[in-house]
């Protein structure tokens, strides 16, 4: 039986990383997402390659939509990534608790349809779940819904037999990361890149966690099959935000007095308990820091694409 990986939220950032590494592995997916625009995914990928996608434009909180997808697709895997961000939640609560929560639920429900189809089911979870002092007790309605996200897994696990892996990044940096509260990193090495000064909103530790990575995770996930409902923190790269700016400096001297910091640490410990998704399904290898911040310079200085850059946008 050949794999069918269904990627929801397929035009964000760790979305289109992980449609970008299924097709280098060569495997068939289909991509379902609100926005059809699929920006994203075109600046990572070839458009003759995208020929290779099914894309399919819907609401994931839509009655019966992700039953019809796996069913008319042979979808085997599913990869479930499609969620409102801090900043949007914090802005329509209730669309965030229906795309977030409901939105989730209703990927349960459909794997449980199709189980005997189904052969691995991972979602993101976040590090979000977890408080200032560690606790599973989150500082943000959108670590809530996270959690109300990993409860049900749990009862499917249970009541239904329904196993899956839930993910739980931190910082996601790298190309594609323009949107949420730790996008800022990201945000910052594409100024450096076009020469432009920027404030990182924030200090303090975090764990950075490069695009990539993160995607090569969440298809090993897809493709563990561990029994009952798993769940893992990913690890990265835990740096202040003081040596993150030190690393950009060095991989990239043009960069230097560019980056600056200010404002209190994020209200989650950059060092979690509890398993890590290496411990947990034995993930694939990390990129050093320094290289993966290089890559990522290099990606924004080299794109020449009509529309300017989001920090020269900035700018005007």
């Amino acid at each position: 039986m050949s794999e069918c990986f269904l990627v929801t939220g397929s035009e964000g950032c760790l979305g289109s990383w992980v449609v970008k590494r299924l097709l280098d592995d060569g495997h068939r997916c289909v991509a379902l997402d609100l926005d059809s625009g699929s920006a994203r995914l075109r600046r990572l990928v070839p458009a003759s390659r995208l020929a290779d996608v099914v894309f399919v434009q819907g609401d994931i909180v839509a009655d019966g939509l992700l039953a019809r997808v796996i069913e008319a697709h042979g979808v085997t895997r599913v990869i479930h990534l499609a969620a409102l961000q801090i900043p949007f939640v914090e802005a329509d609560p209730a669309r965030g608790a229906a795309v977030n929560v409901v939105g989730t639920v209703r990927v349960f429900e459909a794997v449980r349809a199709a189980r005997g189809q189904i052969r691995g089911l991972v979602y993101a979870s976040s590090a979000a779940i977890f408080g200032p002092d560690g606790a599973p007790r989150p500082a943000t309605l959108y670590g809530v819904f996270k959690v109300c996200n990993e409860e049900t897994a749990r009862i499917f696990a249970t009541q239904n037999a329904v196993s899956s892996v839930g993910l739980r990044p931190w910082a996601v940096f790298g190309p594609g990361r323009d949107q949420g509260l730790t996008a800022a990193p990201t945000l910052a090495l594409e100024a450096a890149a076009h020469g432009l000064p920027y404030r990182i909103p924030f200090g303090g530790e975090l764990d950075l966690q490069y695009a990539p990575d993160v995607a090569d995770a969440f298809i090993a996930a897809a493709l563990a099959e561990p029994r009952g409902a798993t769940v893992a923190n990913l690890r990265g790269s835990v740096v202040t935000v003081e040596e993150l700016i030190a690393v950009v400096e060095e991989v990239w001297p043009s960069a230097r007095g560019l980056l600056t910091f200010a404002g209190d640490p994020l209200p989650i410990p950059a060092e979690l308990d509890g398993p890590s998704a290496d411990e947990a399904l034995g993930a694939g290898a990390r990129t050093d820091l320094p290289v993966a911040v290089r890559e990522t310079l290099e990606h924004f200085a080299a794109r020449t694409h009509p529309e300017a850059s989001r920090a020269e946008r900035a700018e005007r």
